[in-house]
């Protein structure tokens, strides 16, 4: 008996008074691996879990879905905008026009951070005048002035994004577009006169 409880030890554990093995190898002998199989609710919890993945899934298609078809419906709309069409686009033109020229032509100094933020304005000016040129056209849009005014903004949305990709003016393809740009523009100036 007391071989025994050299091995045993007694510890407090709140009012309860227990018997632990000293070593590690009692602790092994004594333990038995025990075996539960999951409960019905527990493989439920798993199927819940990937259907709850699934469903998030879907509601996400969904939400795109719907996006997608709600910007395809407000296409539709504006094929009659308000105001006369001509008026509207050529202030539209005379806006965008302004503001690029503003934009490009702007000098801050020779501060780095200066002329990057000359730089992104001017490419902001082309690419956002070009995306609010093409959305003053509407089906009432007299059609010469609405293929010119669509031809200029696509010229001003390439150049801008070939600024923001790096390409330099001096570089033959972006020379072209701003040739390119420049005639379109003055085809839609003397449309609006």
């Amino acid at each position: 008996m007391q071989k025994m409880l050299k091995s045993v030890r007694i510890t407090n554990v709140g009012r309860y008074s227990r018997l632990m093995p000293d070593t590690t190898e009692d602790v092994q002998a004594h333990s038995a691996s025990t075996f539960t199989v999951p409960t019905i609710w527990q493989r439920l919890g798993r199927f819940a879990a990937l259907f709850a993945v699934l469903l998030a899934v879907v509601a996400v298609a969904l939400s795109i879905w719907a996006l997608v078809a709600a910007s395809s419906s407000k296409a539709g709309d504006s094929a009659a905008l308000p105001g006369d069409p001509k008026m509207r686009v050529c202030n539209a033109f005379e806006t965008v026009s302004r503001g690029v020229a503003l934009q490009t032509h702007n000098d801050l100094g020779a501060d780095p951070i200066a002329q990057a933020a000359v730089a992104g304005n001017a490419r902001l000016a082309l690419v956002g005048g070009g995306d609010y040129l093409l959305r003053q056209v509407d089906t009432n849009t007299p059609a010469q002035l609405a293929d010119a005014v669509r031809s200029f903004a696509r010229d001003l949305q390439d150049i801008g994004m070939n600024a923001l990709a790096g390409v330099q003016n001096s570089d033959p393809g972006q020379a072209a577009r701003l040739a390119e740009g420049d005639s379109a523009r003055k085809q839609v100036a003397d449309l609006c006169k």
